[in-house]
């Protein structure tokens, strides 16, 4: 989840030092770092760890390829924030024909629901691993009553702040390839050629790897936040030093993100595909498979690891729908306001996850709604880019801060490839 930038440190009273480069470092980090972090959910864990078992280290030079476009898509989205104080919906609303705001809508929210539901399972499955006297089910209600808790009692700032230090967990997926024989040459060698299979698999696994990097909650998610740490901020002039450090905060966050993509697609290729397992089912499979070809401490890192990113994902999907349903419908909105002064908002909160939640009771495997999820936001994401990238270009909206030459670049080559893999997706699976 996205936290507001703080305002600029006060300077220290005489006699006292000052902050370190490292926490002035720290505080300047705004919405982009979790935004990034945020992107690989157990979603985008299960995504990746497919891709790998599945393929082994050929999918590694998509990192290389997603990373300029998430950016790119990204910093569109956080400029309109910034730019207009409003997030994604509100500007819809206000400028656009109804239909488009519609259809954004239509588009969005069926996507966020399954992602809440498949992060809130995927991470009951894994700590039922952990501790299998305790059944997944109940690891699942207990940990969408403490989101649910966390999110309405926490003040915003504490609860961002928890969020920002989640981001932490990720970098449990770093250190597993170090725990096991990896062919460093090999990795090279596919992060930098490209391999590619022109079968229905294959692109499918392609096509949830772009739902799942650029995904379409995220554009909502940076907006708003923006929006939100602009009005936190004393500074409410925008200016080009303004969008710079922006831009510095959402490419540091995407490129976070794609470092811990990069690695889990590596752990799984160097031992699960290795090891002749090419096929998950469950997130508990892919637990126990690391277990005999990487050791314990594998195993454990990695069921850390969708734990602490389902406790930092699933308030930033349930915290972007609510803003997406409420900007719509013009009501209060806000993570910091408290209930009373926002009961509509706080509801959809609650809604989505109990409908998460109920997801749980419908027998679809925990993996398996991970995957559908991020090929549904890959099948979706090219509507909502090429809206993004109307408003991007809109002086209306956006004066003097429209899009440059290499933003329409990037966002168009975003839109052509996502429309171009979710096309062959479709193909592929009406042909077979």
């Amino acid at each position: 989840m996205e936290t507001p930038q703080a305002p600029a440190d006060s300077p220290p009273e005489p006699g006292k030092p000052g902050p370190g480069k490292l926490s002035r470092l720290w505080k300047s980090i705004g919405p982009g770092l979790v935004t990034g972090a945020s992107d690989d959910d157990p979603s985008g864990i299960a995504t990746y760890t497919q891709a790998g078992a599945q393929y082994g280290l050929a999918t590694l030079w998509t990192t290389l390829i997603t990373f300029p476009l998430m950016a790119a898509i990204q910093e569109m989205c956080a400029r309109i924030g910034l730019v207009t104080s409003q997030g994604l919906c509100g500007i819809l609303r206000k400028t656009y024909p109804k239909p488009v705001l519609w259809l954004m809508l239509l588009f969005s929210v069926p996507a966020i629901v399954l992602n809440i539901g498949a992060d809130i399972a995927g991470m009951g499955a894994v700590a039922n691993l952990v501790i299998p006297q305790v059944p997944a089910q109940v690891f699942s209600v207990a940990f969408t009553a403490l989101l649910l808790g966390a999110i309405i009692a926490l003040p915003y700032q504490r609860l961002a702040s928890v969020l920002k230090w989640l981001c932490a967990v990720l970098l449990v997926y770093l250190v597993v390839p170090f725990m096991t024989h990896t062919d460093w040459m090999a990795v090279l060698h596919h992060a930098l050629v490209p391999t590619f299979h022109f079968d229905k698999a294959f692109i499918g696994v392609l096509v949830a790897i772009l739902g799942t990097t650029i995904s379409p909650y995220l554009f909502f998610w940076q907006a708003t936040m923006e929006a939100e740490a602009q009005l936190h901020k004393k500074q409410v002039v925008v200016d080009k030093r303004l969008i710079k450090e922006m831009g510095f905060d959402v490419d540091l966050g995407m490129l976070f993100s794609s470092i811990v993509m990069f690695f889990i697609i590596l752990t799984a290729g160097s031992t699960l595909y290795a090891a002749g397992i090419h096929h998950i089912d469950t997130v508990a499979e892919a637990a126990e498979a690391l277990r005999p070809v990487a050791g314990d401490g594998a195993y454990y890192l990695f069921a850390i690891g969708v734990i602490g990113t389902g406790f930092l994902a699933i308030p930033v999907l349930s915290g972007c729908l609510s803003y997406i349903v409420a900007e719509t419908f013009g009501w209060q909105e806000g993570l910091d306001k408290k209930f009373h002064e926002a009961p509509a908002f706080y509801g959809v909160i609650i809604v989505s996850l109990l409908v998460g939640l109920g997801i749980n009771y419908l027998g679809i495997s925990p993996i398996q709604a991970l995957l559908w999820s991020a090929i549904l936001y890959g099948v979706t994401a090219p509507v909502l880019i090429g809206i993004l990238l109307h408003i991007a270009n809109n002086k209306t909206v956006m004066g003097e801060f429209t899009n440059g030459r290499w933003s329409n670049i990037l966002g168009g080559l975003a839109l052509l490839l996502m429309t171009l893999a979710a096309g062959c997706l479709v193909y592929f699976t009406i042909s077979t």
